[in-house]
């Protein structure tokens, strides 16, 4: 499984250049808005040091991590939840991500015209917010009118839905976020079919210079945005797209003494995978085998067959149990083998929930 992030944000505020930087897409980059038309795509191995660990332990063959999908959507303007440079086109591709990192930027380039002629990444991201908040507005106006005439038949469920949109309508028209039970199993579901843009789950990537890094946060602009973002309990991921790039190009030893003689611990690709996956409840497990190791993705609360069948859908409807490892057990003990022998290594069911980290064999009859 590899999740979908989407870059969103005003034209020229970089998303383009940190798609490259992070992906190695190819996307155009240019000085000027709606470069970006259709939405690129680049896929990149999630970075996790517990494989490589893996691999040596078992000697495996090959590593392959898992993946993740970065796109890069055109720029929004105001306007665009009413069709304004392309609005509707690019807010429908938003519609089709599994987490949004809002791009904004912060460093200074008189080469690189900002769409509102100032930097201000706390007003760019009132701007995109508040379209997404539109275009949503829209759409429940819409389920509303639907949900009104279902309501008359005095159906609990049509009942139900129709005070919820009622609620969402209402928190949309005051210019907030709508909130709700996450909770209600019912009402997540509800809420999951209204396919709404500003309660997708989304982070604040901050675009900044090589010379922000060390002083991000203690800047007036840099404040301001944390500032802001903490007061809608989002968070700001400052990233280097520049740094990234020329970070891209060297082998991995020389990026890390790049890297140390900056005074960073990790790059900005970990940064966003690892936020991304946090707001997406995501977990990781490992196969791991003479012939290879692998990490796999499920999500949170998942069951051994549901993880089973990440691998293969014949290991979920056969699934007879999962033998597991801890990722630690076989670093201390090192390697399965030796887990084993040390009694580490754990039989599981059908009932048994994923923990990030395990180590699992499973066994299965078709």
């Amino acid at each position: 499984m590899s999740f979908s992030c989407g870059f969103v944000g005003l034209p020229n505020v970089g998303k383009s250049t940190l798609f490259n930087a992070l992906s190695k897409g190819g996307a155009e980059a240019a000085n000027f808005p709606f470069c970006t038309i259709e939405p690129n795509t680049g896929i990149v191995p999630v970075p996790d040091e517990r494989l490589e660990v893996l691999a040596k332990l078992e000697n495996s063959g090959r590593i392959v991590p898992s993946t993740l999908k970065f796109i890069d959507i055109a720029g929004l303007v105001r306007g665009a939840s009413q069709g304004q440079g392309l609005g509707n086109q690019f807010l429908g591709h938003i519609r089709t991500v599994d987490a949004v990192a809002h791009v904004v930027r912060l460093f200074s380039d008189s080469d690189v015209v900002h769409v509102d002629g100032k930097l201000d990444p706390v007003n760019d991201l009132d701007t995109i917010f508040t379209e997404l908040m539109l275009a949503d507005l829209d759409v429940m106006e819409k389920r509303r009118d639907r949900a009104h005439k279902m309501a008359r038949t005095l159906d609990a469920d049509a009942k139900f839905e129709y005070e919820l949109v009622l609620d969402f309508y209402k928190q949309l028209s005051e210019a907030k976020i709508p909130e709700y039970d996450k909770e209600d199993e019912r009402t997540v579901k509800l809420v999951e079919s209204f396919g709404l843009l500003c309660i997708k789950p989304s982070f604040i990537c901050a675009n900044i210079s090589d010379d922000q890094l060390a002083g991000f946060g203690k800047d007036d602009a840099s404040r301001r945005l944390l500032d802001y973002a903490a007061a809608r309990k989002l968070e700001v991921v400052p990233v280097c797209a520049k740094l990234e790039d020329e970070l891209g190009k060297l082998e991995p030893d020389e990026a890390k003494l790049f890297m140390d003689d900056l005074g960073i611990t990790s790059s900005g690709l970990d940064k966003v995978v690892k936020t991304g996956y946090r707001l997406l409840n995501y977990l990781t497990f490992f196969t791991a085998g003479e012939m290879e190791s692998r990490a796999w993705t499920v999500v949170n609360g998942a069951t051994a067959p549901e993880a089973a069948g990440k691998i293969h859908t014949d290991m979920c409807r056969g699934f007879i149990r999962m033998e597991t490892v801890s990722y630690q057990d076989m670093v201390d003990c090192g390697g399965w083998y030796k887990a084993q022998q040390s009694g580490k290594l754990r039989i599981e069911g059908k009932d048994y929930v994923m923990q990030d980290g395990d180590v699992i064999h499973v066994r299965f009859s078709v």
